[in-house]
């Protein structure tokens, strides 16, 4: 992380420079400072609420797999279920683990594995 640091500033110091630095990082404790302040940050994060969770879900899904199933009646109250689920679960996260013996995030991906 320092040498990335040093790079930066680097740069910095060419004004003539018009070239850009993608990064994407977990929180860490050990990222340069500078980097967060002199940079445009931007996350992905689910929307608020159990409405706008199911609507990005369900945009989300591929209708034709949907109509082409042998049951697609049944296909889609299932899909029905695991989305509500889903959006149940990431509503819950801002209470942490109360009421819950094992802290589990029903992720984006597990919701798409179990459409598989």
């Amino acid at each position: 992380m320092p040498q990335l640091d040093q790079i930066i500033s680097d740069l910095e110091d060419d004004k003539n420079s018009t070239m850009r630095i993608w990064l994407t990082a977990m929180p860490s404790n050990h990222f340069p400072v500078t980097l967060l302040q002199n940079g445009v940050k931007i996350t992905n994060e689910p929307p608020k609420g159990i409405k706008n969770n199911m609507q990005r879900q369900y945009l989300k899904m591929d209708q034709s797999k949907l109509e082409d199933s042998q049951k697609p009646k049944e296909i889609k109250k299932l899909m029905f279920g695991l989305c509500f689920f889903n959006a149940l679960i990431i509503e819950r996260r801002k209470y942490g683990p109360l009421g819950w013996n094992i802290p589990y995030e029903f992720s984006t991906s597990d919701l798409d594995i179990s459409q598989a």
